[in-house]
């Protein structure tokens, strides 16, 4: 099946076009299915998000055409998000997101003269149907959240980057790119300073209900979101502190092989939601008898804060460093938690590779994860967003077939991401990614047919914006940005 339709001759009207749009959609919507063979139906699927997509980009031309004309004006409407409410039925809040899309997004007119879009990279992208409505979306808030300060070249280089990597990955991605981005951006605290976080931080504990139910609220600081993460991860795992279950542990300290069976039957068992685990977690916390001393251990290590930053980053007194939860503190916030913490050197080669640390054995040892956490941050798999505390340690060559319990060979995977990996259909497999790759020595994932035909190993950029903005600043170099009238065209 190829993607596209039929070629349409230059003096077509939009009329026309639309009128074409309107029979092609009573065919999809009347013709049956079922002649069409699963691959068919998947990459039609794909030209179908494609062209909805690209849709969306022609939505914005017409929101735009609308203010032009004044329409809502001449119809006695204050606002187009009003004037669209009432024209096409569309509650206030979608009207709202298609206005600021399209001021986002849509072509401009200043004085008669026809401007790019204000996210000219996410345009283009969605007019080629790389990118998503909900993509295109969080680029433009994470782009409000830049300083107006930082300059024009920078911000360009920051939403460039964020629209090359929506166009191959998920919208839930982008949240944690932005803030890394951000970061980057404002290494020094310049724009954001320490004192405006200290000033938002509280927590406010609302008034006792009649049910005896409180409502928290709360800003926290990145120092104590590092200090909560760690806890919360090994205490609010499925079947850990569940007051509903006799014999759910409330601490992993000790915990033997029998006990650790125990806490895999309870988690089966767990009916909780995440919110009701990380409840019963800090409830647990904060018992007399519990503290941090008798917190135990979290896949191999102790319930601790992990903290990942430079020596570079140190020297500079700059940047962000890394919480093995996936989170990011400020470097002199972090300098302050690790005056008393003992300290771990990890050294890695000029590619940001741990050096060799092997091991006979088929567990890997702490000092293997810690080396982990420093250079993968978390789970591995091409989009997933699983932090390093979620995360167990995999062969990227599997120990039944062979693989060593060396650290080349070592990689980080969570629970959902590790069942994944196997040989039958549908499984993903995993390699090292060779020395003349762009991603040498890191971990390459094989996604299964279904998902790309081609089984091309893909790395995880989602812990690594580093790396992104890096690889964005070498594309840049020799770009060009195309005419304004490119915009327009097909």
């Amino acid at each position: 099946m190829k993607s596209g339709g039929p070629n349409l001759s230059e003096d077509i009207t939009v009329g026309d076009a639309t009128g074409v749009v309107f029979d092609a959609v009573d065919v999809l919507l009347n013709d049956s299915l079922d002649p069409i063979s699963d691959e068919d139906l998947v990459e039609l699927m794909r030209d179908w998000e494609t062209t909805r997509r690209r849709m969306a980009a022609f939505e914005h031309k017409l929101v735009r055409e609308i203010e032009t004309r004044n329409l809502p004006e001449k119809a006695g409407v204050k606002r187009v998000s009003k004037y669209l409410e009432q024209t096409l039925r569309l509650g206030h809040a979608e009207a709202c997101a298609r206005v600021r899309a399209a001021e986002q997004l849509g072509m401009r007119q200043t004085g008669g003269e026809v401007l790019e879009p204000r996210l000219p990279w996410t345009a283009a992208y969605q007019q080629m149907g790389m990118v998503s409505v909900d993509s295109a979306r969080r680029i433009a808030q994470i782009m409000d959240r830049i300083p107006a300060e930082i300059d024009v070249e920078d911000r360009d280089l920051a939403e460039f980057e964020l629209a090359s990597f929506a166009a191959q990955s998920t919208p839930d991605d982008l949240p944690k790119i932005g803030d890394r981005i951000l970061g980057y951006l404002d290494p020094d605290g310049r724009f954001t300073r320490e004192v405006d976080r200290q000033r938002r931080r509280g927590l406010t504990l609302g008034k006792q209900g009649v049910d005896g139910m409180s409502v928290i609220s709360a800003q926290v600081t990145p120092a104590l979101r590092a200090v909560l993460d760690p806890i919360f991860a090994s205490l609010a795992r499925p079947g850990m502190c569940n007051g509903d279950d006799a014999e759910s542990p409330w601490t992993t300290e000790g915990l033997d092989d029998e006990a650790l069976a125990g806490l895999e039957r309870a988690a089966r068992r767990d009916p909780r939601t995440a919110a009701q685990r990380n409840h019963d977690a800090l409830l647990a916390f904060l018992r007399p008898e519990m503290g941090p001393e008798n917190t135990g251990q979290h896949r191999g290590l102790p319930v601790s804060t992990i903290i990942t930053m430079s020596l570079a980053e140190v020297e500079a007194a700059a940047g962000v460093a890394t919480t093995a939860s996936g989170g990011t503190v400020p470097l002199e916030e972090a300098l302050q938690l690790a005056q008393k913490s003992k300290p771990f050197l990890a050294i890695f080669d000029h590619a940001g590779r741990p050096l060799h640390l092997g091991r006979a054995k088929r567990l890997a040892n702490a000092a293997q994860r810690m080396a982990l956490i420093a250079t993968e941050r978390g789970c591995t798999r091409p989009g997933c967003s699983a932090p390093a505390t979620l995360t167990q340690v995999h062969h990227v060559t599997e120990w039944n077939k062979g693989g060593k319990t060396d650290i080349e060979n070592l990689t980080l995977a969570c629970d959902a991401c590790h069942a994944l990996i196997h040989d039958g259909p549908g499984g993903w497999k995993t390699v090292a990614m060779p020395k003349d790759s762009e991603h040498a020595g890191r971990t390459g994932w094989i996604p299964p047919a279904h998902i790309d035909p081609s089984r091309t190993p893909q790395v995880n950029d989602r812990h690594h914006a580093g790396e992104l903005m890096a690889a964005s600043l070498a594309r840049l170099r020799d770009r060009t940005r195309p005419p304004v009238k490119w915009w327009s065209r097909r």
